[in-house]
């Protein structure tokens, strides 16, 4: 905590957790062993957050093409997500830790939506720190959503061509009440976002690791927003101007 600059702490982090299959590979494992371990390193990695004072972390937990994966692996995956939402919910109710979901909830398995919707509301006036989870999202998923939704308003005359702008399209977007993260965090070597937050994104400082999911703990975090903070943010400026 003493290396970090308390002053420049990112309010948001968003993190793309890969490598858990390849991690589970490496030691002669099934894939779901390794989805199985990333599940501890959501648990620290949301720990380390809340005590540097991060306010929200989102994580990237399934996306709309995951579904192609093979069906062994959806099933476990749905499977877990369920179970990990019922283990974890008095921890993270001790924590203080409010579950926000983002993406195409329908799509998901009945029992999976009915402990998400559980999970968000049992812990919705928690105020420590927010755990967002992306499940069936993809951002041209929600960026499609959005048009659709503000085009039929200007369709009944709720809206005018005119009054579309940045904020608008934020306001319809389904992270509409977090602020757009600062940092975003890719494990496993990747240097792609993979269809996520691609609006949100848009200012945001990337850092890349070659550490598996399940290996990411709270040093590694640590890492990362120091990297974030030794960078000079300036949003189209020029360095002068930040010191003016």
């Amino acid at each position: 905590m003493k290396d970090l600059n308390q002053n420049k702490i990112p309010r948001h982090i968003a993190l793309i957790m890969d490598g858990n299959g390849r991690w589970a590979k490496q030691r002669g494992e099934h894939r779901l062993f390794g989805h199985t371990k990333g599940v501890d390193a959501v648990r620290e990695v949301l720990k380390a957050a809340k005590s540097f004072g991060v306010e929200f972390l989102t994580l990237y937990a399934f996306s709309t093409e995951n579904w192609n994966r093979p069906q062994e692996e959806v099933d476990g995956l749905m499977n877990l997500l369920v179970d990990s939402i019922t283990n974890e919910l008095p921890e993270l109710q001790l924590q203080g830790v409010r579950l926000v979901v983002i993406g195409d909830l329908k799509g998901l398995p009945g029992n999976c939506q009915q402990s998400l919707l559980n999970g968000m509301e049992s812990t919705k006036n928690n105020k420590e720190i927010t755990l967002v989870l992306a499940l069936n999202y993809s951002a041209k998923w929600e960026i499609t959503e959005c048009v659709r939704e503000i085009s039929l308003k200007v369709a009944k005359k709720e809206l005018l061509a005119n009054d579309i702008t940045p904020e608008l399209i934020s306001a319809h977007l389904t992270t509409r009440e977090i602020p757009d993260p600062e940092l975003l965090i890719r494990t496993s070597g990747e240097h792609r976002i993979s269809n996520f937050l691609l609006w949100q994104l848009a200012y945001a400082e990337f850092y890349f690791t070659d550490i598996h999911w399940p290996d990411f703990g709270k040093e590694e975090l640590k890492a990362a927003i120091l990297s974030y903070q030794s960078r000079e943010r300036r949003f189209g400026m020029v360095s002068e101007q930040l010191s003016e």
